[in-house]
């Protein structure tokens, strides 16, 4: 049975100082609507140009939001007593800063909108703590105007950051004894510095720059700024304590699980149109943001090869609004684990590692990307006295049965796809040696496709194969026919767990133990 539909608010990034908050007021969606096309060479080998209409477009053609516009959101909440839960909003917090006199964009004095979106007061410097009191205050006009008990809140780059404040200070500080959950649903962040914002370049004097001089304001993604605005009741001379980290987000606050982090690999992009700011970051980011500090740890997320924003970012792009909508309407959520791995040598000067990519049928596009290529694999660890390795997290994916299925009714199970590959190369004191490699050939590569199925009478019913262990082409792949039927092995309810035995080929090079452990749970 479809699930309730609840308001989706979306919240801005960085825009800068005040040309940029200028700019950014200007656009009525604050840069959401903005779609991309792609170039894909069809079987004659002619370019055929395929539109991808932009996230907010795809929301109402797809999932039946509505965009509720008259003469601005602002004033639509304030003329319209009653609005239906289906819709979007645009946390449009930059302006109240349109127009203030001091270009710095410093944070100071704060301000917001009243909670039927009236205003409060002149125009105000623009500051973290009251962009999240103002979304805050959004959220409940939503909720009682929608009778929706919970927004879901779709964030980009420091927007994320917006979010986090809302959730572990504004609520505490200003709304006792209720606490996130009873405001929010879940959470998506597009390239939110979770971690802030490091430089590769300078040894940390660019840090230090920038929290002393706080050019454009951008001391908010320094570590004591953002301690301030995501503690509870720190004021503005408090230093963070030793071992605080921003990307840390206290299970108390707001469950992990519901916060997905998308995560862009793709630097050069976002360095052709923006200078030195890839150069600086470093290859392992999407340009402004590292890849390491862009997500919360104990969270699901996914990596895709965008930059950090522009018309071919990640906001902007297929591969975000897929995982998008399948994170807030999909039934299943599915983790991938590589378990009891046993590795062939030990030895310090043999690294290790593991690219994946994951495949939903239906899609153009990868949902999650982990390469070598992309400066993103994943790190294999070692063992010791022989034991096996730690398990290792591949990917959790998101999928809606609704979408995911063969839509010839015969067997209407959701099928994605997890492409492994692992890889080995040694090096001795840093330096690679590439003796006896053959760059881009892996150890082992293989493709397992898995079919799921929700029984109507309840319980899941799942099957799996390895591509290298049928024959003929996958899409005449008949997993009832040719795939493993895959048995619970954990009975405990409102969870399904199984383990899919690797090929014989990769048994010989990880160990005959290994497998990939898949966990299903009911999602939404």
């Amino acid at each position: 049975m479809p699930q309730a539909r609840l308001p989706i608010v979306y919240v801005r990034g960085f825009a800068g100082g005040a040309q940029g908050i200028e700019h950014t007021v200007d656009d009525p969606f604050y840069g959401f609507n903005v779609g991309s096309t792609h170039v894909r060479v069809d079987g004659d080998d002619q370019p055929v140009f395929y539109s991808f209409e932009g996230p907010l477009l795809r929301l109402l053609e797809q999932e039946g939001y509505q965009l509720l516009v008259d003469g601005g959101q602002r004033h639509y909440l304030q003329t319209h007593d009653q609005v239906p839960p289906q819709s979007v909003w645009i946390h449009r917090f930059y302006d109240l800063s349109a127009g203030y006199s001091d270009t710095s964009n410093a944070d100071g004095a704060g301000g917001t909108g009243g909670a039927d979106g009236s205003w409060t007061g002149e125009r105000v410097q623009y500051s973290i703590e009251a962009a999240a009191l103002g979304l805050l205050e959004l959220i409940e006009t939503l909720q009682a105007k929608t009778g929706a008990p919970r927004v879901h809140i779709v964030a980009h780059s420091m927007g994320g950051l917006i979010v986090r404040c809302m959730i572990q200070k504004v609520v505490p500080e200003k709304r006792e004894g209720r606490s996130a959950t009873d405001y929010v649903d879940k959470v998506f962040t597009y390239a939110s510095p979770h971690g802030g914002i490091s430089f590769a370049l300078g040894g940390g004097l660019l840090e230090k720059l920038r929290d002393t001089l706080h050019p454009f304001g951008a001391e908010i993604f320094g570590p004591k700024r953002m301690y301030q605005y995501l503690t509870p009741h720190a004021g503005p001379d408090d230093e963070p304590p030793a071992g605080w980290h921003p990307a840390e987000m206290p299970e108390e606050a707001f469950p992990l699980e519901r916060v997905f982090c998308l995560v862009g690999t793709d630097s050069t992009d976002y360095e052709a149109a923006y200078g030195l700011s890839a150069l600086t970051v470093g290859p392992r980011s999407d340009g402004l943001v590292q890849i390491d500090d862009a997500q919360i740890p104990g969270t699901p997320h996914a990596y895709v090869h965008r930059s950090h924003s522009g018309r071919y970012g990640v906001v902007n792009s297929e591969e975000g609004y897929q995982n998008l909508r399948r994170f807030l309407f999909g039934d299943l959520k599915v983790q991938a684990d590589l378990v009891g791995m046993r590795l062939p040598d030990s030895s310090p000067d043999l690294s290790w590692q593991a690219e994946i990519r994951v495949s939903v049928r239906g899609l153009p596009v990868a949902t999650h990307e982990r390469t070598t290529a992309h400066w993103c694999p994943i790190q294999l660890p070692a063992a010791s006295n022989g034991d096996p390795c730690p398990d290792v997290p591949l990917a959790t994916t998101f999928l809606n049965s609704d979408l995911d299925h063969h839509e010839d009714g015969s067997a209407a199970t959701a099928r994605y796809a997890l492409h492994l590959r692992v890889l080995s190369v040694s090096e001795h004191h840093g330096i690679f040696s590439f003796r006896d490699h053959l760059e881009q050939v892996s150890d082992i590569d293989d493709v397992l496709i898995i079919d799921l199925r929700c029984r109507p009478e309840g319980g899941i019913e799942a099957w799996a194969a390895w591509n290298s262990q049928f024959p003929g082409a996958i899409r005449d792949y008949d997993p009832q026919s040719m795939g493993t039927v895959l048995g619970d092995i954990d009975l405990s309810p409102g969870s399904w767990v199984s383990a899919v035995p690797l090929s014989p080929n990769a048994q010989t090079v990880l160990g005959e133990q290994t497998n990939v452990r898949l966990t299903i749970t009911p999602w939404s």
